[in-house]
């Protein structure tokens, strides 16, 4: 049966209002609040049911270009934490389609998914269905710069939204069934994208810091509330298929609130508003001044760059994850079906 996120957005957009009431908290067993129309179900899978990660998305992903200034990123870690298989296919640059926010780097669609379709297909892998967890954690650049944010394409929120949840459909028909769905990060408390921002490696022109901040704030939780919604209406018509939805925003916004309770580094201060590598860049020009933190000072840091999390964020991210392959579950996973 054909099921789109469109189709699953039009029969809830009632119920987008009481979903923004309602707000994303969490109770000590991890299960979102809500009423009989939004089940929420316990951790479905014990220690050992699931033996592999199959990854897509982008830099936060990419296990091939080390964002946050480490030696390996959050799916190595829980490859190591878990003792499971690991087959990486996120891409660095990569939004969700190129048909919908195009950037010259490999999309989910049209990209990635064709890769791990075709090493299937030749039998460079060879997965066991109910043993492994597909996992997508997509939109930073869909909604950053030189995309929704700076009207570079004709693109939507609803449009991006609709994408990522059309690749647990898409997945599903090829034969997938545990899915974990990452949603975004509060990027507005990045320092690319907060309203205190500097000219950086990702953007030395002139702008409003202070109304890029509010914006993509707006794109955030929009896209988050969208994508929500369409799994809830999803999750019920794909047979025997087990749905978990990680609040990566939320798990962001406690440690940038609370960072004494995340963060462990030996610097001074707790810090989350700088970054450990740092370039504040003339206006419209390549000169710069570079700042790097060393050590372990850099686990007292929440960014690694003006984008991206740090190695220590990373690692509450796979400790997270990690858990739900060993069979505790995660208080920041939603188990949808």
């Amino acid at each position: 049966m054909k099921f789109t996120a469109l189709t699953a957005l039009v029969a809830l957009l009632p119920a987008i209002a009481l979903a923004e009431q309602a707000g994303h908290g969490h109770d000590n067993g991890g299960h979102h609040g809500g009423g009989p129309s939004d089940p929420t179900y316990p951790q479905p899978f014990r220690k050992n049911d699931l033996k592999a990660l199959v990854t897509f998305g982008d830099s936060y992903t990419d296990t091939t270009w080390i964002t946050n200034g480490g030696t390996i990123q959050w799916p190595q870690m829980v490859a190591n934490y878990a003792d499971i298989s690991l087959y990486p296919y996120a891409k660095s640059g990569g939004t969700c389609s190129n048909n919908i926010t195009y950037r010259p780097f490999p999309p989910v669609f049209g990209s990635q998914i064709p890769t791990f379709l075709a090493d299937e297909k030749n039998h460079t892998i060879r997965l066991n269905e109910r043993e492994t967890l597909y996992s997508l954690w997509i939109g930073t650049n869909d909604v950053g710069v030189s995309s929704l944010l700076t009207g570079d394409n004709k693109a939507s929120i609803l449009d991006v939204a609709g994408c990522m949840v059309d690749w647990v459909t898409t997945m599903y028909g090829y034969g997938a069934r545990n899915f974990l769905f990452q949603n975004m990060v509060p990027l507005e408390l990045t320092p690319l994208y907060s309203a205190h921002s500097w000219p950086n490696r990702y953007w030395n022109l002139e702008r409003n810091t202070t109304e890029w901040s509010v914006t993509m704030r707006e794109l955030v939780l929009s896209g988050n509330a969208l994508t929500k919604l369409m799994l809830q209406g999803l999750a019920s018509k794909l047979h025997d298929a087990h749905i978990g939805l990680f609040d990566s925003h939320t798990l962001f916004n406690d440690m940038y609130t609370n960072p004494a309770a995340w963060l462990n580094g030996t610097a001074p201060a707790f810090n989350v508003t700088g970054c450990v590598d740092s370039c504040i860049y003339q206006i419209d020009s390549t000169e710069s001044v570079c700042t790097m933190v060393n050590g372990t000072d850099r686990d007292s840091y929440l960014w690694y760059d003006e984008l991206h999390p740090s190695e220590q964020a990373d690692r509450h991210v796979a400790r997270e994850i990690a858990n739900i392959f060993e069979g505790t579950g995660s208080k920041f996973v939603t188990w949808l079906s």
